[in-house]
């Protein structure tokens, strides 16, 4: 989804690990952030909770920032100028980022703060979602199938390739390939998975999203995938669990899938448009926001089984967005917009 924004606005193999232990290194040739008092108004492509009384977001240029009431907000220290597309925090210390040039960031003091974990500019690839499971057990995903794991905290990553997700026939042809040269093999496996799109953790499944209809989930994090029944053939950029245990999936052209019995079965659940549909936020008082480009707005208060929309005035795309102190916070094109909402 950050990928797609982005642009819009402006059994596995193991492959040889990806150290980072040379950060020091990585970080003295890199560009820190510039420090602007623009970056809240600038292009910023996710949004995230540090605690119950603090936000983080990030976007564009490397720019990372924290708010405790969100209306004003703190510029982080920023290594690189990246733009970052995902962030995640594990506790009220400990938070990663993730971005373009397979740029992995790490905070320990509650996002002021941040060091080099990855970056390698010359894949050519933005990372597109981060989830860490513990203090040392995470994982990176981004387009082409790009899948980064780290069992250290992110001292250093290691890179994986998931065959599963390879269609039937690109299966044969891969291992016949692996067969017949091994160079051309290595130089293929960089490009023919999909791209994936995000993480979500619910319970002890986590789950992955992807572009031509891929949505997975796994019990052992990551390690194997189930990929559910193909019900729909775009992209796919959240997901999410309601109160009443259904899923809910949002991508493309203003698709929406609502999951029964644990996403045995999915049923379309109609919306009115045909916008790219961005993210999930649920507010305290059980309703469901659906964030959407051309500023689109869906929300239900009947556990997803009915939308309506609310439609923002200025039109500009909400690329992820979460519910905090009573408000819907968005980010967008022009920054973090507070949304407006009906009154209930």
């Amino acid at each position: 989804m950050r990928l797609l924004v982005f642009f819009a606005v402006i059994s596995f193999i193991s492959l040889s690990p990806v150290s980072a232990d040379n950060t020091t290194v990585t970080e003295a040739s890199t560009t820190p952030a510039t420090k602007s008092a623009l970056a809240a108004k600038s292009l910023l492509l996710d949004i995230a909770k540090i605690s119950k009384d603090k936000v983080v977001a990030v976007g564009q240029h490397g720019h990372i920032l924290l708010s405790s009431d969100g209306e004003s907000w703190q510029q982080a220290n920023v290594p690189v100028q990246a733009t970052l597309t995902s962030v995640y925090f594990l506790n009220d210390r400990l938070g990663w980022a993730v971005g373009h040039d397979a740029t992995i960031l790490h905070s320990q003091d509650g996002g002021l703060n941040w060091h080099v974990q990855l970056y390698l500019p010359e894949l050519e690839k933005p990372l597109l979602g981060i989830h860490f499971k513990n203090e040392l057990e995470g994982i990176a995903v981004g387009a082409y199938g790009q899948f980064f794991r780290s069992n250290d905290g992110g001292k250093s990553w290691q890179s994986e390739f998931h065959q599963e997700f390879l269609l039937a026939d690109d299966v044969d042809y891969i291992n016949d390939l692996k067969a017949e040269d091994e160079e051309a093999y290595l130089d293929e496996i960089a490009f023919i998975l999909p791209h994936f799109n995000g993480l979500v953790q619910d319970g002890r499944s986590l789950f992955l999203m992807g572009e031509t209809g891929l949505l997975a989930k796994s019990n052992d994090f990551g390690k194997s995938w189930q990929k559910f029944n193909s019900f729909y053939q775009g992209s796919f950029f959240s997901v999410a669990r309601t109160q009443n245990g259904k899923l809910l999936v949002v991508g493309l052209r203003g698709h929406v899938f609502r999951g029964i019995n644990n996403g045995q079965q999915w049923q379309e659940v109609p919306t009115g448009t045909t916008a790219l549909l961005n993210d999930i936020v649920f507010a305290d008082d059980g309703r469901i926001f659906i964030l959407g480009n051309n500023g689109m707005l869906l929300i239900s208060d009947d556990d997803g089984e009915t939308f309506t929309q609310r439609t923002q005035h200025d039109g500009k795309p909400l690329i992820a967005g979460l519910w905090f102190k009573g408000k819907l916070l968005a980010v967008s094109d022009v920054g973090i917009k507070v949304l407006v909402l009906p009154k209930t």
